[in-house]
Protein backbone atom coordinates (compact mmCIF):
# COMPACT_ATOMS: atom_id res chain seq x y z
CA UNK A 1 0.00 0.00 0.00
CA UNK A 2 3.03 2.33 0.23
CA UNK A 3 4.19 1.86 -2.47
CA UNK A 4 0.93 2.95 -4.11
CA UNK A 5 1.27 5.90 -2.45
CA UNK A 6 4.35 6.77 -3.46
CA UNK A 7 3.40 6.23 -7.23
CA UNK A 8 0.30 8.68 -6.90
CA UNK A 9 2.73 11.46 -5.32
CA UNK A 10 5.14 10.42 -9.11
CA UNK A 11 2.28 10.67 -11.39
CA UNK A 12 0.90 14.27 -9.58
CA UNK A 13 4.41 15.75 -9.85
CA UNK A 14 4.23 13.84 -13.38
CA UNK A 15 1.35 16.25 -14.29
CA UNK A 16 2.47 19.58 -12.63
CA UNK A 17 5.72 19.37 -14.70
CA UNK A 18 3.01 18.87 -17.84
CA UNK A 19 1.03 22.00 -17.29
CA UNK A 20 4.12 24.08 -16.27
CA UNK A 21 5.75 22.68 -19.47
CA UNK A 22 2.44 23.81 -21.68
CA UNK A 23 1.78 27.46 -19.66
CA UNK A 24 5.39 28.47 -20.86
CA UNK A 25 5.25 27.39 -24.20
CA UNK A 26 1.87 29.28 -24.32
CA UNK A 27 3.33 32.17 -23.19
CA UNK A 28 6.29 31.43 -25.49
CA UNK A 29 4.20 31.68 -28.06
CA UNK A 30 1.86 34.51 -27.50
CA UNK A 31 3.29 36.61 -24.12
CA UNK A 32 4.68 39.27 -26.86
CA UNK A 33 1.08 39.80 -28.62
CA UNK A 34 -0.04 40.09 -25.06
CA UNK A 35 2.43 42.64 -23.90
CA UNK A 36 1.77 44.67 -26.70
CA UNK A 37 -2.04 44.61 -26.22
CA UNK A 38 -1.82 45.11 -22.47
CA UNK A 39 0.69 47.94 -22.96
CA UNK A 40 -1.46 49.83 -25.49
CA UNK A 41 -4.32 49.75 -23.60
CA UNK A 42 -2.26 50.80 -20.45
CA UNK A 43 -0.76 53.67 -22.66
CA UNK A 44 -4.50 54.72 -23.57
CA UNK A 45 -5.79 54.64 -20.51
CA UNK A 46 -3.37 56.85 -19.57
CA UNK A 47 -3.68 59.32 -22.03
CA UNK A 48 -7.45 59.23 -21.80
CA UNK A 49 -7.37 60.29 -17.69
CA UNK A 50 -4.31 63.15 -18.44
CA UNK A 51 -6.35 64.56 -21.30
CA UNK A 52 -9.93 63.95 -19.53
CA UNK A 53 -10.88 62.38 -23.21
CA UNK A 54 -12.40 59.04 -23.91
CA UNK A 55 -11.43 57.51 -26.67
CA UNK A 56 -8.46 60.00 -27.17
CA UNK A 57 -6.75 56.84 -28.34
Amino acid sequence: MRMEAGQGLVEYAFILVLVAVVAIVALALVGDTVNNVLYRNGVCAIANTLSNQIGAC
